[in-house]
């Protein structure tokens, strides 16, 4: 987490199972959160991060802006009209009610699907700041990534993070910078996956006040990249050992045995689990548990810790 708060891995592993033990903390929420956001921008192709439905996805919110802006532009905004659709609250008749708040209901979903639909209603300025314009932000942020898409491309990413702090872009996301300046390494053919850029700020002295000169900024930007692939390069060493460790207990099963299967989920998920086993692997739950004893002292460290949902990984 960008502003210092971290949270407990089997905390965050049962929120997103959705089989919390306790009510989710606001840290929490905003961490898995973030794990969504990381999760769809790996899960579609690499420009597509980088555009309005992108950013909307990424925020959580669907494909909102994308799909109906130039539709928005033409129309007048009403924001009264939402409340007149739903001013059948107080019919004599309940299930009238009901009906007609269905119908408005698929009259907007027709006017979202025409691109005429009306913007949402005016968010509360004790949250949100009335003059700022995410619209016109996003299309600014956007800009810049255009401009500099022949840039190298730790340079491009430099300058698209700087941007983005500069326009202040999704105050109430800090963390989404870095996803998405990672996913423009990984656009230009950088990195095959997202560097922990997150994890590399953590890690680095750089902290933008907002007095920087454009090539301080740069070079925190690359000390924060130097920090991700050095993080990057510590878990891959704890890969390749695990997998030699597992290899030799591998090497002696049976040539019919699903152990080395197990190997290879347990190096190819952050987090395994003997559910998640038994269903990618075919088996019971009752053979995962023989085979997560086999492994004996080679088993990857278990990181709930807890015996109602136990889960284990190498990183």
């Amino acid at each position: 987490m960008l502003d210092g708060h971290l949270v407990d891995v089997g905390d965050l592993v049962l929120h997103d199972a959705g089989m919390d033990v306790r009510h989710p903390t606001h840290e929490l929420t905003r961490a898995a959160a973030a794990l969504r956001a990381r999760r769809t921008a790996l899960a579609r192709p690499t420009p597509w991060p980088l555009s309005i439905d992108g950013l909307a996805a990424l925020r959580g919110i669907g494909p909102m802006r994308g799909e109906v802006d130039q539709g928005r532009r033409k129309r007048k905004p009403d924001p009264q009209s939402e409340d007149d659709d739903l001013s059948f609250a107080n019919d004599a008749d309940p299930w009238k009610a009901h009906f007609a708040e269905i119908d408005a209901l698929l009259e907007r979903t027709d006017r979202v699907l025409a691109g005429e639909t009306p913007l949402p209603r005016s968010r509360p300025h004790f949250v949100y700041d009335p003059d700022h314009d995410e619209a016109e932000n996003e299309d600014l942020w956007l800009d810049v990534v255009k401009r500099t898409s022949h840039w190298p491309a730790v340079a491009a990413a430099a300058v698209a993070w700087n941007a983005w702090l500069d326009l202040n872009l999704y105050t109430r996301l800090p963390w989404l910078g870095l996803i998405v300046a990672a996913a423009i390494l990984r656009a230009r053919g950088l990195t095959s996956r997202l560097l922990p850029l997150a994890a590399g700020f953590k890690q680095s002295r750089f902290r933008p006040q907002g007095r920087e000169g454009v090539l301080e900024k740069v070079e925190g930007f690359c000390a924060v990249v130097e920090e991700a692939v050095a993080i990057g390069n510590k878990d891959l060493d704890r890969l390749i050992l695990a997998r030699d460790l597992m290899s030799r207990v591998t090497a002696k099963c049976r040539s019919n045995s699903r152990l080395p299967d197990l190997v290879e989920l347990f190096l190819s998920r952050p987090l395994v689990t003997v559910p998640l086993s038994a269903k990618l692997l075919k088996v019971t739950p009752k053979a995962v548990d023989l085979m997560l004893a086999q492994l004996g002292g080679a088993l990857p460290r278990e990181l709930t810790g807890r015996t109602r949902y136990r889960a284990w990984g190498i990183v």
